[in-house]
């Protein structure tokens, strides 16, 4: 049977979407609604909204939408079931037992199991007599025993199916081992183990689940590291390695290096505040993720180029979510691991405490460029070092910095600044002329699948129409006299009406908070849009007649436009054909 609605009912009493929402963000109250930055985009200024009153939120910037429920399926990548037994928990409820089959929902605990017994697996390996070498490695890195076992490292041994036959006697099928990335299908269509004569780290989600793997060859062999495919439990985009330990900290305050050991040794040190992303560069999302979790973020990436060029993409990325970011300068090693065993724990909290502002890093990279002893390249710094500046919002930030170039440079400050106004007044031309173009072009906060001018009179009229079934369900007979589902020009409107008018003629409530496990997530967006774009107008049975007419008279007049353009490729086509014969 379907989940009760008494229980749907209480547990959205006991779930307010403000106390949720700002656990993972800063809420803003304003009346009857709250503001903050969007978690699932990067922005600088707060976009969405939280409406107390109908329990939903919706962000103006990239569209996102929903209620508490649809907000933790997005937040936390969890399914309709899944959400509901994670707020439950929350508010100390107990899921109902339901019978509606999902295959997901069904292969993630599968996934889950197979994973820890992988992971105690790997774990056993090292311990074993095979795992010599990987215990060497391990304690020429300097890594306690306390410390591994902190970490449930272990030992893929070497071979092509010793996991696989491990899991087999377990009772795991090779279709569940392939779901879980554990093993991979080779070319006779036989399964074997993904992970062979590595080191392992397991990946534990912040519910102490084991998530994934990462591996390291202990040879020369290639390639050097081997992370887990992205799996139904895993996103390598979406997660970060030892947040589980990270996370909680007073401070607020995340160091972010760059692979398993360089966090393993920072936390073996005392500092547990210490992330790494997965094997990939530093995503939004994984940005957005640390964001819950830190104010300020202390990058301590390698010093060699690729790390200057992964630090820098990292800024942009952090500063884009709100988040307050500084650089470790590690004179004499070229990692936080190497740091520390040169020179201890105690010298590595004073780098951190002196860790520099992302200006003075970004200048510092500008000037090594240049050959400062030349005029030419002093003009050449001053320029690009200007063009940094000038993307900086705080004036008297500017100000200062703009008074180190000079002292670099011997060009007077206020010649420098003028160059900065300069290239901030065309920067800031470049970005009206862009949003007057992509007004133009109907891209201006459309949803999806509308583009161009022509369809936004439509949309608007067709938004109002659904607004309106939120707020009057009564006139719902008299709405479904006029249109159908096919009326609308969108095809998330076309679903929404469909299903608030199936609701509705069930006697079932339409509120936003009664339909997330009706819509998909896209659905779910368009009818929040529907719902925040309409605060405050009038939606009347007559101005809904009216928006109705106007969205007949729209599609009445594309119908005619493609019966006439049949017709000329019809003539087109005949002329064609007449042209050859002669």
């Amino acid at each position: 049977m379907p989940i009760p609605q008494s229980f749907l009912d209480d547990l959205k009493q006991r779930s307010d979407i403000g106390t949720v929402i700002s656990g993972y963000a800063a809420l803003r109250r304003q009346g009857r609604t709250s503001k903050c930055l969007c978690p699932f985009h990067s922005e600088k200024t707060p976009s969405m909204v939280i409406y107390h009153e109908n329990q939903s939120f919706y962000c103006f910037g990239c569209g996102a939408g929903g209620d508490v429920i649809s907000f933790i399926m997005r937040i936390e990548n969890l399914g309709y079931i899944e959400a509901l037994r994670f707020l439950a928990e929350r508010a100390g409820m107990e899921l109902p037992e339901e019978e509606r089959e999902d295959p997901i929902l069904r292969i993630r605990p599968v996934i889950y199991e197979i994973n820890r017994l992988a992971a105690r697996f790997y774990h056993d390996c090292l311990k074993s007599e095979a795992g010599a070498p990987a215990r060497e490695y391990f304690a020429s890195r300097g890594l306690s025993s306390k410390t591994i076992t902190k970490y449930g490292l272990g030992f893929a041994p070497p071979g092509w199916s010793n996991l696989r036959d491990h899991l087999r006697k377990k009772g795991f099928t090779d279709e569940q081992m392939l779901q879980a990335a554990v093993v991979v299908r080779g070319k006779n269509n036989s399964c074997y183990d993904a992970f062979r004569n590595r080191v392992m780290f397991p990946i534990i989600d912040l519910r102490k689940n084991v998530i994934g793997f990462g591996g390291r060859v202990l040879d020369d062999s290639k390639p050097k590291y081997l992370n887990s495919s992205d799996t139904p439990v895993f996103k390598k985009s979406q997660n970060l390695f030892s947040l589980n330990y990270a996370k909680g900290k007073t401070d607020r305050r995340l160091i972010l290096a760059e692979g398993y050991m360089d966090v393993i040794s920072v936390n073996q040190a005392g500092f547990e505040n210490v992330v790494a992303t997965l094997g990939t560069s530093l995503t939004a999302e994984q940005s957005r993720l640390m964001a819950q979790y830190a104010d300020e973020v202390i990058i301590a990436y390698d010093s060699d180029g690729a790390g200057r060029a992964a630090t820098s993409r990292a800024v942009g990325l952090l500063e884009a979510v709100g988040i307050k970011t500084r650089i470790l300068n590690m004179k004499g090693a070229k990692d936080p691991d190497e740091y520390i065993k040169k020179f201890g724990a105690q010298r590595f909290k004073l780098l951190l405490e002196d860790a520099g502002s992302v200006t003075e890093y970004q200048l510092s990279v500008i000037r090594a460029k240049y050959d400062l002893d030349t005029i030419d390249q002093k003009s050449a710094y001053a320029n690009e070092a200007a063009k940094y500046l000038a993307t900086i919002q705080n004036p008297i930030e500017r100000e200062l910095y703009a008074g180190s170039v000079a002292q670099d440079t011997g060009v007077p400050a206020g010649t420098i600044l003028t160059r900065v106004a300069d290239i901030r007044k065309r920067m800031s031309r470049q970005a009206q002329k862009k949003e007057w173009s992509d007004i133009q072009q109907g891209k201006s906060n459309l949803p999806a699948g509308v583009s161009g001018t022509r369809s936004i009179g439509a949309v608007q009229a067709e938004e109002s129409i659904i607004a309106g079934l939120f707020r009057h369900p009564d006139e719902a007979d008299k709405l479904r006299e006029q249109l159908t589902a096919e009326d609308f020009v969108t095809e998330e409107g076309k679903a929404v009406f469909g299903i608030i008018i199936e609701k509705l003629q069930q006697n079932s409530s339409v509120s936003l908070s009664d339909l997330p496990a009706d819509l998909t997530r896209e659905q779910m967006d368009y009818a929040s849009r529907c719902y925040a774009r309409q605060q405050g107008m009038e939606l009347s049975l007559q101005v809904m007649t009216d928006c109705v007419r106007a969205l007949k008279e729209y599609k009445r007049k594309e119908s005619l436009k493609s019966v006439t353009q049949s017709d000329e490729e019809a003539i087109r086509m005949a002329e064609l054909i007449r042209s050859r014969k002669k």
